[in-house]
This record gives C-alpha cells, structure tokens and sequence, in this order.
C-alpha cells in the first residue's frame, strides 16, 4: 500500500507545481528577509550612573561602587559586572547572559535597585540607568565638513539635520560627536565682586531665579479662558547682563557691574576632524574640495531591532541628499563615513555566491561519479532546500546575516551527503537486480533513510549549543 502511495505520488502532475511554489516561496523569503551585518544575538547591557559629590575616588568605590555591584551579581541571568569610579560619580555596566531578553533583563534590574533604594549611602544621588544592546550600533554616519564654517556652526545644523532625519521609517536613536554647543558663560570678576558685597551664590540664585518661566493662573475676558505665564527663558548675554544682582548705596548693581557675560561656543569635551587623501577628488572635474584637519561633526543613527539594515540605511541616505541645500548650506560637505547597509548587503551577496559556487562544485563531483540524472536531481533540490530555509526563517522573525548564511553553505554539506548516500543504495539495488522499478527506489530509501536522518540529527545535536 505504502509503495503504491509513493508511486502515485511521484508520478502525481501536481509534484512540478509543489517545486516550482517551494522555489517562488524562498525566492519571496529571499527578497522580504531583513540582512544584516552581525545576527540578531541578544546580549542586554545597563549602564548605572550615579553621582557622588565630593567624594574621592576611592572613597566611591568603597562607599556606593562595589556594594552596587555585589547586588547586581545577584540578580539571575547575570555574567558580568563592570565598573568605572572617578571623584564624584561612577558607572556601573551590567552584562547578561547571551539569549537573555532586554525587557525581562531590564524589569529584573529595575525591581533589584528599587526594593533596595534604602541602602543608597548618604550624599549618593538616584542611580540613572541606561540600557545597551546590539542594535545601538549606528547603520549611517555622516560626517559634516567644512574649510568656511567652525565646529559649533557645524553643530547647529547637525542638530537640525537630526531631528529631519528621525522623520525616517525604522529609526532609533540618534546623536552628535564633535562640535562645541552653544553656551553663555558667566566669568566672574572677584575683585569687583568684593568691592560691592556680592557672594558669587547670591549671583548664582539671581541667575537661576530669572531663568524660569511658569504659570500662575487663568484669566477670562471677552468669554476665552486665557492662561497667564510669568517671567521668561534667558536667550541672550543681554538678558542675563541687565539682572539686578543687589543694590549698594542707593543704586542697583547690575550682573554686568561683576562679571562677563559671553555668548558663544562651550568648551569643548570632543573633537572631529576630516582628512581626505588624493583619491578623493573627483577625476572629472576635480570640484570635490580637499580637507586636512577640517572642522567636523558627526551624525549617527540607529535602526530599530528586527528591522532591514539595508533598507533603513539607503532611506536614510536618500533624507540626507534632500537636505543638502534645504538645511545643509552648499558650503558644508557631507561624507558617509559608515554604511552599515552597503556593508551587510555585500557580504550577504558575497556569501549567496559562494553559496552558488559550493553548489556548483558538488553537482560537478556527483556528475563525475555518479552521472547527469542525479545531478539535475541535486542541482534542483538544493537551491530550493535552501530557499526554503530562508522562507522559514523569514516567518520565524530571523535575518539573514554572515552567521546564517555560513550555516546554509555547511548544510549543503550534509544536504548532499545524505542524499549521496541514498542514491548510491539506489543505484546499488539496481545493479544487483538488473533493472530497476519504483519499488526497489522505495525499497532501497527505506533501508538506508531512518540511520541518514539519525546521522542528520546527530550533527545538529553535536552544533545546537
């Protein structure tokens, strides 16, 4: 009865249909599947921060330090525990294990540092934490140069660029390096300071007192309810040299009588600068401007997890040759210094060569020795196993990456092994019997097939963990 079954199965017309929608499957799983770089591993991270002023360093490491990173050993799925402490403040990481997932990991370090608040030394502040995980890697960085504008000009429109390209489908976060942001600097002058009785905390409570703005009521005229606000943000140095800071004999000293009061760039706590070599002139027309040492901010973005890198990479590209002009001047130049999605597109395309050429080379070994109809039977088979996979893969919510792709190209090993093995007993049954029929192939699959699945499940066994 089984082997009537199987012949009516394989000379069934629907079994060229069942191929050909396996091969649309995986040729539909190929094309939707996100590609990345690195695969999807799930390795949460946390960085706690705390402040602790006053305190040297090693009185933070003893104090607050190390009691918190005993307490973080405890929690479960923990492997290892880091720490930075320096006079003021620390920070903490804390790594779990790989295939922990970030939001359990999270709920599980949040309820330990809250159930255990009480414990937090005298002067420590609240423990600030910030999660970490493989997807905060940027996909795109621009850099933004130029030989015309400064660092802190190059930062207003990075942040202004930002903020357009955070519009872009699947992104995440986003930040600055380099670039000094704009600041108004307070610099005191003692000596008049103590010639009009001023303390420089009485200056600094002026300063923080005018800088507010807050609501202090509602108000109804001609039928509206109006809400009523009072006192403003300080915008300029003008606005914070005209304060009253006291009175002396009469007359009122103003913030300006004590001190300077300058607008302009911060100090700065990070650099970029931008090179470029001979190679980066245009060959045309030679316009491409040349940098050494230029000026530089950089912009990087993140994707979201589970997302296409390639996709999300190239929008992400596309944005920014539309703000060119719009919100970049025609005197700052941009260059992609990470592309992320070029990157992964490549080397998954690379590995499908390699895949093809691996293929390739098995169905020239089976030719050789065992002839042309096994062949076509291997050379059909093992694309849309393949595909397949892919499909499967895609439903199950996975990427193809350099891991995944590695591991399809050893499974055409073991693919072709086990059916090499199957044919061999085939072609075997057939010499001894001299001729051969639908149920010496049956036959001859049934004895070999049950220790070939056994040996298949042995090899997965032995490279599951």
């Amino acid at each position: 009865m089984a082997g009537k079954t199987a012949k009516m199965f394989i000379h069934s017309p629907l079994t060229p249909l069942f191929f050909v929608a396996l091969l649309l499957m995986g040729l539909m799983g190929l094309y939707f599947t996100p590609r990345q770089e690195d695969p999807q591993i799930s390795v949460p991270m946390a960085d706690i921060f705390f402040q602790f002023p006053g305190a040297s360093a090693e009185q933070v490491a003893s104090l607050a330090t190390d009691p918190l990173e005993r307490m973080m050993k405890e929690i479960h799925g923990v492997k290892h525990v880091y720490s930075a402490s320096q006079r003021g403040g620390a920070m903490v990481t804390v790594q779990f294990k790989v295939g922990e997932q970030m939001g359990p990991s999270l709920v599980k370090l949040y309820d330990k540092l809250a159930s255990n608040l009480d414990k937090i030394p005298p002067g420590v502040s609240r423990p600030l934490i910030k999660p970490r995980g493989v997807d905060d890697v940027p996909v795109v960085t621009f850099t933004l140069w130029s030989n015309e504008v400064n660092d802190s000009g190059l930062r207003l429109v990075a942040l202004e660029a930002v903020q357009r390209l955070m519009t872009v489908d699947n992104t995440a976060q986003a930040f600055i390096v380099g670039g000094r942001p704009e600041a108004m600097r307070v610099e005191i002058i003692p000596e008049r300071l103590k010639g009009y009785g001023i303390s420089v905390q009485q200056l600094a409570r002026t300063v923080s007192a005018a800088n507010t703005r807050r609501s202090i009521g509602d108000t109804e005229q001609g039928g509206q309810s109006l809400k009523v606000y009072t006192g403003r943000f300080l915008r300029h140095a003008a606005d914070i040299e005209n304060l009253i800071v006291g009175v002396q004999k009469g007359s009122p000293v103003y913030v300006r009588d004590v001190a300077k009061v300058i607008e302009g760039p911060a100090d700065a706590k990070n650099l970029v600068q931008y090179f470029s070599g001979p190679a980066a002139k245009n060959t045309k027309d030679n316009t491409q401007e040349g940098a050494n040492a230029a000026p530089a901010v950089t912009i990087a973005v993140a994707k979201k997890p589970g997302t296409n890198g390639v996709s999300v990479a190239n929008d992400l590209i596309a944005k920014m040759e539309i703000l060119k002009g719009r919100v970049i001047p025609d005197n700052i130049n941009i260059a992609v210094t990470r592309n992320y999605g070029k990157t992964a597109n490549d080397k998954v395309n690379g590995l499908l060569l390699k895949m093809v050429i691996a293929t390739a080379a098995v169905c020239f070994l089976i030719y050789l020795f065992l002839g042309l109809r096994p062949t076509v039977v291997v050379a059909l088979v093992i694309p849309v196993v393949v595909l397949i996979t892919v499909f499967i893969a895609w439903l199950m919510g996975f990427t193809i990456d350099r891991v995944s792709l590695f591991a399809l190209i050893f499974s055409i090993g073991i693919l072709v092994d086990d059916a090499t093995v199957v044919v061999e007993n085939i072609y075997r049954r057939w010499l001894i019997k001299g001729s051969y029929d639908t149920e010496t192939t049956i036959d001859a699959v049934r004895e070999v097939g049950n220790p070939t699945i056994l040996a298949t499940f042995t090899v997965i066994a032995a490279l599951l963990p």
